[in-house]
Parts: structure tokens; sequence; C-alpha cells
């Protein structure tokens, strides 16, 4: 018997010693991650880059076209200016003067060239700028007729070709339609093209770069709080505070605050522990005492073994209560509700087995709405007792209720337990003295006395409140009010409070 209780001690010290070192479990071996800001950083920088460089591309292409248009319009004023200064002479033959509109077309190689031919016949005009050179020319165009292209020549430079069909106004034979053709050194246009492509992209650039520095700066600032919980985190894990203590965006709060009560219930298991340990090492002082005594003074077998019985009895008492008590869990943050109406009709289930010789009615009435946010062992602890209780004591009907209300807060629900008996219930003046460790109201009726105080310690740890009052049965009817905590995060509660 003695073994047995100095294994209930060794399981508490090792409880406790797995305890402590789970509020300072070893970090996971860290695997290389990009920053939430580089991730960020990076598909910004993608989809500025994309978006910049599909702009640039269109506006690029856009200017390309409007100067080749622009281009276009002004070879063909001159075409019209060449056909205004053409005329036929007598013979029907084209002449063009001397001196033309543009001083370029007298100039060699200036830059700007003409030609007029014929579309049936050998004949050819060319502007003194052409002289030596020869040039592609489209010819043959019906009247109106345009045709535009680019050539490079052998020393590089390029050139824009453009002709326009005419057929003379005066005269339908066919002998009188020609070509008018102008060309034009492009250098000057790919000049202002290559500057307004170095100004383009250099602002598209700035822009994107001015953008990302912004984005940078927003998301150091947005990112800020998870920078400085991270801080804290790592202040807490120093042993330098006890909890997140900053002020957070809403956004955060859920996290911090459910952090916050996951420290704090270690915190509080801890403490437990420790006060559980210390309340075992006291219980036993006196039972160990009294053992010790007796072996050293001289008694007959039978005294000495009804005191070793009576004691490892007493002990195996106490053992059994500081480890329930060790045992309750509390609050748990993030846990999943309880359906109760599931434990309770378990327990019953259980119960009706046990005690099948009494054949006892019970009436079960919870709402399947009724949820639970702790530890399952708790409820079914409490449940247990509870019902172990009224089975025990009652005549043959037992009644469990258990309904849920609106609690002091908009995120609170509170539950109501009630489990009473048709027994002979509990005297007002015997409520405080059920209550205690060990007490029984009827020693003839079999157990360790430690049902009620376990669920009363329960209780105590959930914040709740228990009352033994008469039932309308006729027995003794246990009402539990527990304040159910919700996801939402106190965030006000110090830890170990």
């Amino acid at each position: 018997m003695l073994s047995r209780h100095y294994a209930a001690v060794a399981t508490v010290l090792y409880s406790l010693r797995h305890q402590s070192l789970s509020l300072n479990p070893a970090l996971p071996e860290r695997q290389f991650m990009l920053s939430l800001n580089l991730r960020v950083l990076i598909a910004a920088s993608a989809i500025l880059s994309s978006f910049f460089g599909l702009a640039g591309v269109t506006l690029d292409r856009n200017y390309h076209d409007s100067v080749e248009q622009s281009l276009e319009e002004q070879l063909l004023g001159t075409v019209y200016a060449l056909i205004a200064a053409a005329s036929l002479d007598d013979e029907g033959r084209l002449t063009l003067p001397a001196r033309l509109p543009d001083q370029r077309f007298t100039n060699p190689d200036s830059g700007l060239y003409a030609q007029v031919s014929s579309n049936y016949g050998s004949w050819r005009w060319q502007s003194e700028s052409m002289r030596g050179m020869r040039l592609p020319f489209v010819t043959g165009l019906q009247r109106t007729q345009r045709a535009g292209k680019k050539i490079t020549l052998s020393d590089g430079r390029e050139l824009y070709l453009f002709s326009y069909g005419v057929v003379w106004s005066d005269a339908e034979d066919p002998q009188y339609a020609y070509t008018f053709s102008v060309a034009q050194d492009l250098s000057g246009v790919n000049a202002r093209t290559a500057e307004f492509r170095r100004n383009l992209w250099g602002t598209l650039g700035g822009v994107a770069l001015l953008l990302l520095a912004v984005q940078g700066a927003i998301l150091r600032w947005g990112l800020s709080p998870l920078k400085k919980a991270a801080d804290e985190l790592a202040a807490i894990e120093q042993g330098k505070q006890a909890r997140l203590q900053g002020k957070y965006p809403p956004e955060l709060q859920g996290l911090t605050g459910n952090i916050n009560n996951l420290l704090s219930q270690q915190h509080e298991h801890l403490e437990r522990y420790r006060r559980t340990l210390g309340d075992l090492a006291h219980s036993l002082k006196t039972p160990l005492a009294v053992l010790q005594s007796a072996v050293e003074s001289p008694q007959d077998t039978s005294s000495l073994t009804k005191i070793v019985a009576e004691q490892v009895e007493r002990m195996n008492q106490i053992t059994g209560y500081q480890l329930q008590r060790a045992a309750t869990s509390g609050w748990t943050a993030l846990a999943a509700p309880i359906n109760v109406v599931t434990v309770v009709d378990k327990v019953v289930s259980g119960l009706n087995k046990v005690y099948a010789e009494k054949q006892v009615q019970v009436c079960v009435n919870v709402d399947d709405d009724v949820e639970f946010h702790g530890d399952e062992g708790d409820l079914l602890e409490m449940v247990g007792n509870l019902l172990d209780n009224a089975y025990k004591w009652c005549e043959q009907h037992v009644s469990v209720t258990a309904k849920s209300r609106p609690g002091p807060l908009s995120h609170q629900w509170d539950i109501m337990f009630c489990v009473e008996d048709d027994g002979v219930g509990v005297a007002p003046e015997m409520v405080r003295y059920v209550m205690q460790r060990g007490r029984r109201a009827d020693n003839q009726i079999a157990g360790h006395g430690i049902g009620l105080s376990i669920v009363r310690d329960i209780v105590q740890v959930y914040g709740g409140t228990l009352e033994i009052t008469a039932s309308e049965l006729g027995g003794a009817a246990v009402n539990i009010w527990l304040p159910m905590r919700s996801a939402e995060p106190e965030k006000n509660k110090q830890p170990g409070t």
C-alpha cells in the first residue's frame, strides 16, 4: 500500500516537471522561408513590372504608329504640292518647274527626294536631290491609291518611301496616269522617337521604383504590429514580461488575446501543480507520523494492522484527491466545444449498468445546443461524480438538467447544471460537512467521500459556484453555475487570476 502512495507522489512530481518543461519547449528546427514583407514586395514588383512593361510597350507602339501616320500625312501634303506645281504641255507631257515648293528637292542628298513616273511607259522625273540615287518606290498605283514603306540604305540611313496614284483630271487616256513618290530621311524622326522612349521608360521606371518604395514603407508600417508581437514574445521567453501588453489592431487582437489566454493557462496550471505538491506533502505528514509512531512503539499485530490500514486508506484518499485537483485543466483556449448531452448520456449509460439492481429512472433534460468550453475530462468528472452520488443516494428517481443562457458579456454563455434525486437529501447544517474531503453523509454507503469536494474544486477552477438545496423530488439538488468563456479573449485578464 505504501508503494502505491509513493508511486502517486512520483506521478505528481513527474507531472509538475513535464508541465514546467512544456512552458519552454524546444524550438523546432527553423526552415528558410521568405518574410511577409519580402513576399509582398516580390509580388508587387512582379505586378508593377508587368503593368508598366505592358503600358510602356503600348504607349511606345501607339507613339510609333502616330509618328508614322503623321509622316505619311506630311508626305501626302508634299505630294499635293508637287501635283499643284506640275502641268501638262501642249503635247500632253507632264512637266515640273525648276523651282519646286520645297527647296530641299533642289539640293543633292538633302534628305527629301521626289520622283514622278508614268504608269504606262518609261517616262520618269526625279528631283535634283535624287541625283545618282535609285530608290525602290512603288509604281503603277491607281487613282488615290497610296503605299508607304521603310527602307535602309547601304550607308545605314533609314528612309520612308511614300507613293500616291494620280490620273490627270482633264484626260481619260491611260497614258496620263502617274505615280507621285516622295522619300524622307528618318534621322530626325528616329532621334525624336529615341528621346521619347528614353523619357517614357525613365518615367515609368522612376514611378515604379517610387511605388515600390512607398509599398515598402506601407508594408513596414502595416506589419509593425507583428514585429512588435514577435519582440514581446521574445521578451516573454526571456522572462522579462508575463504577457503581451501592447495595443494591437483589431485584426490581431484575437491572436494576441488567445496567446495571453494560453500564457495565463500555463501559469495557472503550473501554480496549481505547485500548490498541489505542497498540499500533498503537508497532508501526508500526519498519516506518515502516525505510521512512524506505530512502528516505533510496541503494539500487538492486530492493533498495528488496524493503524496501518486506517492510515493507508487515508493516504489513498489524500493522494486521489490531490491528483484529481492537479489534473483539473480549467478553461482551455482554442478548445473545441463539447456537447454536454453527449457526455451526460455516456455517464448515464455507464451508471445504469453499475446500479442495474436499483432500476433507477433517469430524466435527462439537457438542451442539444448546450456546449462546454473546457476539458472533456473535467466535464466527465463533474457529471460522473454528481450522477454517481445521485444514483447512490436515490430511491428510484434521478433528474439531470443542463441549460445555457446569455452571460453578462455579449460573447459569453453561462451553463446551469442541476442533478436531483429522491433520496433522503442533505440537511442544511450538513452541507458544509459533506463538501469536505473524506466526509460522507452516511458511512454505511461505500465510497471515499471525495466526490463532492472534487466537483467543488473543479467548479472553482472554472470560476463557477456550487450549491446544495432540497429537491422537488424529495432528496438533494446539486446546482452548478459555470460562466462559459467564448473564443473571444479576455483582454484584461492577468496570468494567475
